[in-house]
């Protein structure tokens, strides 16, 4: 997959997980992507770990292990972005 591919594939777990995830997110476009890229390299190598196919090549197992992920990426950010305002 190019980059390109690799962007808007991020870009769309990341807006998955920001629909899975309950409450109202305090994150930009960009954090959604970086999520979402994160979170997709996590399901690929997962993916891969388990035999399902590389780590850049799109499949069901990955997709769906990159979307929680994403989610769980989202939560610690959102649980840091609250502590940091809670003790400035």
């Amino acid at each position: 997959m190019g980059i390109i591919g690799f962007l808007v594939a991020g870009l769309i777990i990341g807006a998955l997980a920001r629909l899975i995830k309950p409450g109202k997110q305090n994150l930009s476009i960009l954090w959604t992507l970086l999520l979402g890229i994160a979170g997709s390299v996590i399901g690929g190598l997962i993916a891969s770990a388990i035999g399902s196919g590389s780590i850049g090549e799109l499949n069901v197992i990955g997709f769906v292990i990159a979307v929680v992920a994403a989610v769980l990426l989202i939560g610690v950010a959102e649980g840091l972005a609250g502590r940091k305002k809670v003790n400035a």
